[in-house]
């Protein structure tokens, strides 16, 4: 499997999901930009792909803004040539509060980081990629983009978002050599929780019923397992690879069966 050929964008590639898809696609040869608000992780992950062998860019910078957006693809562009792949990683949760106790400041903050970034990121990519004619956009959804669950509403609504802005790229640019699909991952070991209350700093609501005890995640899903990072990666490696060229509108779940249930 090769990936399309270009430079790659990864959004919130200073931790969890977004480390290991960053890492995966440099594996593959891409040259990365690692796009992310904490910078620290940022450093952590272009550390680990230059050990690797790979190249990659740290770019600090807030999704829901557009003016970063708009400067993070132009510097990927100028510092590790023309942009083959975009993904939209960065994300935040919201606590799992029910609507009833949810702040308006956390709901405004996780749709404009997890929905409204996801869009000024792909608009900002579909500059670069039209013209060359190819190009490849994954964004991270979720299963709770998928299902309803039993609280976080900004979370969840975000996430459904997500899910149907890919389908409707996805049909606005399959002739133009674009692909765009989402991944959903389900139960993954990953650092969202603690950075979510970083981010929303005095906004933070308490986090609850996120990750839970791993004998009841393993309850929840049929694989009898959390999914791992890699996993997750490689699934988005595959929708950025040129032998994906006519996948396109797909959500690809990575749940170990729990939205089968």
């Amino acid at each position: 499997m090769s990936l399309l050929a270009g430079s790659a964008v990864v959004t919130g590639g200073g931790s969890g999901i977004g480390r290991a898809i960053a890492e995966a696609l440099a594996a593959g040869g891409a040259p990365v930009a690692v796009v992310d608000l904490l910078p620290e992780g940022a450093r952590e992950t272009v550390a680990a792909i230059g050990a690797a062998g790979g190249r990659a860019a740290l770019v600090q910078a807030d999704v829901s803004r557009w003016e970063d957006v708009d400067r993070a693809v132009a510097a990927a562009v100028r510092e590790l040539g023309p942009l083959g792949i975009l993904v939209n990683a960065a994300g935040i949760l919201d606590g799992y509060a029910p609507a009833d106790e949810l702040t308006p400041a956390v709901w405004e903050r996780v749709l404009a980081i997890n929905l409204t970034g996801s869009f000024f990121a792909c608009r900002r990519a579909l500059a670069e990629m039209l013209p060359r004619g190819a190009g490849r956009i994954v964004n991270v959804a979720s299963v709770a983009g998928l299902v309803g669950s039993g609280g976080g509403p900004a979370y969840t609504a975000s996430k459904h978002g997500v899910v149907g802005l890919t389908r409707q790229l996805a049909i606005t640019y399959a002739a133009q050599g674009v692909t765009v699909n989402a991944i959903c991952p389900g139960v993954i070991a990953t650092a969202l929780r603690a950075n979510s209350t970083r981010i929303l700093g005095a906004d933070a609501p308490v986090m609850r019923g996120v990750g839970g005890d791993d004998a009841a995640m393993r309850a929840l899903t049929p694989a009898g397992r959390r999914g791992t990072l890699a996993e997750v990666a490689a699934a988005a490696a595959y929708l950025a690879s040129a032998e994906a060229a006519y996948v396109t509108g797909h959500t690809l779940v990575i749940d170990g069966g729990w939205t089968a249930r």
